[in-house]
C-alpha cells in the first residue's frame, strides 16, 4: 500500500518509518521549516502533500490545529483518512469548548473560568481566594511549561504567575482559562475510533510531565507514560462512551483520549487529545499485537473493530538533549544539533525514532525541540516493563542527553487507590 503522512511538526516519524518497514511505500510532509530534516534517511519525503493525494491509498494527518477539515474534505471524498474534524479539532484547540460539550453530553467537569485579560483573571482570583490552575487555549497550549498548577489557598502563587504572564507572555496567550484544582489520581482513558466505533481494547496510561524524577521542576509535553490495556471500565463508560454517537455523526476517525482527575467522589475530565498522543503512540505500538500498517489501514477503512494486545504493562521513555523543555535555537545549535547517536550493543528493540536523521547509516539528532528518542520495555508487570525499558536506556550515548529515572513509580501507589475506589474493574 501507499501510505502518505502529513504533519505540521513532525511528529509521526516513528510510524512512518515503522510503516516503511513493513514493506509499504511512504510519502512523508512535514510543514514547519525547523523541523523538516527530521526523519531524512528513515522515509521518503513529500514536498506538497496535496500533490500526492491521488498517489496515497491511505492518507494519516497527525495533529489538530485545522488539520482535521483536510481530512474531512479527503473523507467526504472517498479516500482512506486518518484524522479528524473540524469539531474534533475544537475539543482539543479549545479547552471552553471542550468543556462545556463533555458538560452537554452529562460528564461532569471542573469548574473553570474562561479569560481573555490577565488583569481580569488576577481580579477574579483576589476575589474568589482558592488553588486554580492557569490552562492556554489555542496554539499557546502547546508551550507545556505555561501551565501552572497553583499551590496557596490564597491563590497568590497564580496571582504572581499572571502578572508573569502578562508582562511576558501576552502576545502568545490569547485566551486561557483558571481551573478549580481538584486533588486525586491523574489518569487518561483513549480508545481508537474507526469512524463508526470505539475499536476495542481502550488504553489506560499514566503521564509523567515534569521534567525531573520526584514530579519536580517545569512542566513539559511529557517525559513518559506508562500505560495498559482494558475492556471497557468505569471511567470510559463516564467519558469517553459518552461521547461515541457524536464521534460517529462526525465520522472521526484515529485515537481520541481524555485526561482526568478521579477521587473518591467522583471522575473530573480535564483535557482532550483528539488525534495521537506522543509518546503515546509509540509505546501502544508495542502493544498491539499486529503490523502498525495492517492497524492503520483497517481503521482508516472502517473494518477495525477489535485487535489483540500484549497482556500486562508497557512504558516508554523519553530521552531529550537541550534545551528542552526550552525553546533556545542557539542553545540547540550549539550544544546538540547533529549530535550523535551511539548504541554501546547492536540491536534497537524498544527504540523509537521522535526528532532524528540518519546519515550514512549513522543517527543523528535532527529538528529543533530537543526530544531525540522513545525508549519503551514491556512485561507482565509494571516492574518488568521498567527493567527492561531501563536496560535499553542504559545502551544508548548521547552527549548532554537526560531522561527520568521514575516512570511508571506513580503506579504502585494510584494503582491502590483506584482499585479502592472502583475505577479500574472491566465492566
Amino acid at each position: 500500500m501507499k501510505f502518505l503522512f502529513v504533519s505540521i511538526d513532525a511528529l509521526i516519524n516513528d510510524i512512518a518509518w515503522q510503516v516503511k518497514k513493513e514493506g509499504h511505500q511512504v510519502k512523508y510532509y512535514i510543514r514547519n521549516a525547523g523541523a523538516r530534516d527530521i526523519a531524512d534517511g528513515f522515509v521518503d519525503k513529500s514536498e506538497d502533500w496535496r500533490a500526492d493525494v491521488d498517489w496515497a491509498d491511505v492518507i494519516v494527518f497527525d495533529d489538530v490545529l485545522g488539520m482535521g477539515k483536510h481530512a474531512q474534505k479527503l473523507r467526504q471524498k472517498g479516500k482512506l483518512v486518518i484524522g479528524g474534524t473540524p469539531y474534533t479539532d475544537q475539543l482539543e484547540d479549545d479547552r471552553t469548548f471542550g468543556q462545556e460539550e463533555l458538560k452537554k453530553y452529562g460528564v461532569n467537569i471542573i469548574p473553570y473560568q474562561e479569560f481573555n485579560s490577565f488583569d481580569d483573571a488576577i481580579d477574579y482570583v483576589r476575589a474568589h481566594k482558592g488553588r486554580y490552575v492557569i490552562k492556554p487555549s489555542g496554539e499557546a497550549q502547546n508551550i507545556k511549561r505555561l501551565l501552572f498548577v497553583g499551590e496557596e489557598e490564597s491563590g497568590q502563587d497564580v496571582i504572581q504567575v499572571l502578572e508573569s504572564y502578562k508582562r511576558a507572555w501576552s502576545r502568545q496567550i490569547k485566551i486561557f482559562q483558571l481551573q478549580k484544582r481538584v486533588t486525586g489520581v491523574e489518569i487518561a482513558v483513549g480508545a481508537f475510533f474507526n469512524g463508526q466505533q470505539f475499536a476495542m481494547p481502550i488504553n489506560i496510561n499514566f503521564e509523567h510531565k515534569k521534567l525531573f524524577p520526584g514530579n519536580i521542576g517545569p512542566s513539559t509535553g511529557e517525559m513518559g507514560t506508562s500505560m495498559y490495556w482494558s475492556g471497557e471500565n468505569r471511567i470510559f463508560n463516564a467519558t469517553l462512551k459518552k461521547l461515541e454517537p457524536k464521534l460517529r455523526e462526525e465520522g472521526y476517525v484515529g485515537y481520541i483520549d481524555i485526561n482526568c482527575i478521579v477521587n473518591a467522589s467522583g471522575i473530573y475530565p480535564l483535557e482532550f487529545t483528539s488525534r495521537f498522543g506522543y509518546p503515546t503512540i509509540n509505546i501502544q505500538q508495542e502493544g498491539i499485537q499486529m503490523p502498525i500498517s495492517e492497524f492503520f489501514h483497517g481503521l482508516a477503512a472502517g473494518t477495525l473493530t477489535k485487535f489483540r494486545i500484549r497482556s500486562g504493562f508497557q512504558i516508554g521513555v523519553r530521552i531529550v538533549v537541550p534545551p528542552y523543555p526550552f525553546n533556545d535555537p542557539n542553545t540547540f545549535k550549539n550544544c546538540s544539533k547533529d549530535a550523535v547517536i551511539f548504541f554501546k550493543r547492536p540491536g534497537r528493540e524498544g527504540v523509537h525514532i521522535v526528532d532524528v536523521k540518519q546519515v550514512n547509516d549513522q543517527w543523528l539528532v535532527a529538528g529543533d525541540t530537543g526530544v531525540v528518542l522513545v525508549v519503551c520495555g514491556t512485561g507482565a508487570t509494571l516492574k518488568q516493563a521498567q527493567q527492561q525499558a531501563y536496560s535499553r536506556v542504559a545502551n544508548i550515548m548521547i552527549p548532554g542527553m537526560y531522561y527520568r529515572t521514575d516512570i511508571g513509580n506513580r503506579w504502585y501507589e494510584d494503582s491502590d487507590k483506584l482499585h479502592t475506589w472502583g475505577y479500574l474493574r472491566e465492566v
